[in-house]
């Protein structure tokens, strides 16, 4: 199990006080990945909430061509110095309740919390002070990942025009 030291220093439940921790910890379980391995694939289910505890995890589009996929692809990775790029698989909150892109561990091996989604979100609605509390956070992830999004797009963007000169 989990101890609450260390889900209490991850940022997205650094709000919660140790009552509400006890209630994440029952909810949270702790997996590692070797490099290459994927947590999940895009159109998989969205079923979990992932937040990275150690190495290092890239979010990636899989090619129409069923190519591997490589850091070429690579959409969004994350840093410690950035604590919203350390969560993600906020799709199951939102229909159609898919994974939009696929993660891929990229270190030698990498260590993520998985919090399973439906008792997650069981527990916000019995709970909404921890679900304000998550929401709010995970607005913050939403963001990032959007101006992440944001920035490859100008890049390619950029890069096609500088081409078509």
């Amino acid at each position: 199990m989990i101890n609450l030291d260390s889900l209490e220093k991850l940022q997205i439940f650094s709000k919660l006080n140790d009552e509400e921790l006890k209630k994440i910890q029952t909810i949270c379980s702790e997996e590692e990945f070797q490099r290459d391995q994927s947590l999940f694939v895009e159109g998989d289910e969205a079923a979990n909430l992932w937040v990275v505890s150690s190495g290092e995890v890239e979010l990636r589009f899989e090619m129409p061509d069923k190519a591997q996929t490589s850091e070429k692809n690579a959409v969004s990775s994350h840093s410690e110095a950035i604590p919203e790029s350390m969560v993600f698989g906020w799709s199951l909150f939102v229909p159609p309740y898919t994974m939009r892109l696929s993660a891929y561990c990229v270190s030698r091996k990498c260590t993520v919390i998985k919090i399973d989604g439906a008792a997650l979100n069981k527990l916000m609605d019995t709970d909404p002070k921890i679900g304000y509390k998550i929401m709010r956070y995970l607005v913050q992830v939403v963001g990032h990942r959007f101006n992440q999004f944001q920035n490859k797009m100008a890049k390619f963007v950029g890069i096609g025009l500088m081409n078509s000169w």
